[in-house]
């Protein structure tokens, strides 16, 4: 009898686990704290990131796991929208590593064409050794691309772009996103869990909506955005099991921690966004519970669920930041 193959996320971890191997900590520390340091500066276009294997190493093994999982639960709400939909094809743009193709896998188990383009040529050497663990990857055709104005697609289902805006300069961003629109059926953008980077999600949002994409999630509307530019900011959370290079970096003693991120899933398709999407964590009270939906009229609207509600209530109190509201039935 075989043995049952094991989830994605973790043969991930444990192909990670093995790029340390032999790199000293101190220099893998030195490595990501560097790295660390260039990502949230002013990012040159003109020069790669990711300067050679200790680099990638040191930092695939640092940030891979917390892009997997930020992307993961963004291809799962979008799942959710186009439950008959599974993708043909797949590109990532930017994809280094190739965090993104392990999460569609993670979503839709099976093997189908995929590209991964990136300017750092040492990210995607180990991108392709890490990928040999993971059967649905194994044909997968790694490309070094410069990510920006010049960057040509071939048609593709899905494209997915990861913590990528953020290294581009402006007139860039709008033309990646429009060669992106022209290229695919289906787009899913993430960015960091921050203001500026809600900012370019949003930008690329209207940008889809304008090239005729429908969005899928996490708005149950195609609509703009209820937030007040300057006010608020709309971003969820991903739990990521820590490794032991996370807790040596920051030196927390917690086995996971949660990644904040911005994203938007577009489609050409037909979809059925969620009547509502729960933008902020729970708050569980004595007898209620507070939930902060957007809604489909568009609007943001913090409704009161009581034990009075009888279901809906324990639906609540089992609702985490990021679902769709109310759940759907069986």
């Amino acid at each position: 009898m075989n043995a049952p193959v094991p989830p994605p996320a973790e043969t991930l971890r444990h192909s990670l686990a093995t790029l340390l191997d032999g790199l000293p900590p101190r220099q893998a520390t030195q490595a990501v704290d560097r790295l660390i340091a260039a990502y949230r500066g002013a990012t040159p276009t003109h020069t790669p990131i990711l300067r050679d294997r200790a680099d990638v190493a040191a930092y695939a093994a640092y940030r891979m796991p917390a892009t997997f999982e930020a992307v993961h639960a963004a291809l799962e709400a979008f799942a959710q929208a186009v439950p008959e939909w599974t993708p043909g094809s797949h590109t990532d743009v930017g994809g280094g590593t190739g965090a993104a193709t392990w999460a569609v896998t993670a979503t839709w188990p099976g093997e189908r064409g995929v590209t991964v383009l990136d300017w750092a040529e040492p990210a995607l050497a180990i991108g392709r050794e890490i990928a040999a663990a993971n059967p649905a990857l194994k044909d997968v055709r790694w490309h070094r691309a410069r990510i920006g104005s010049a960057l040509t697609l071939d048609p593709t289902d899905l494209v997915t772009v990861s913590y990528v805006l953020n290294e581009l300069t402006a007139p860039d961003r709008t033309t990646l996103v429009d060669t992106i629109a022209s290229a695919a059926q289906a787009v899913v953008i993430v960015e960091p869990g921050t203001p500026d980077g809600y900012t370019r999600v949003i930008e690329a949002r209207d940008r889809l909506i304008t090239a005729g994409f429908r969005i899928a999630a996490p708005c149950p509307h195609s609509a703009a955005c209820p937030i007040v530019p300057g006010t608020d900011w709309c971003h969820f959370s991903a739990r990521v099991s820590r490794s032991s290079l996370h807790r040596q970096i920051k030196g927390g003693s917690l086995p996971y921690e949660d990644e904040k991120f911005a994203y938007v899933a577009a489609t050409r398709l037909p979809v059925s966004p969620a009547p509502a999407r729960v933008v902020r964590k729970p708050q569980i009270r004595k007898g209620q519970v507070l939930l902060d939906l957007c809604e489909t009229e568009p609007s943001l609207r913090r409704t009161t669920i009581t034990k009075r509600h009888g279901d809906l209530y324990k639906a609540a109190r089992d609702a985490d930041w990021g679902d769709a509201w109310p759940p759907a039935s069986d």
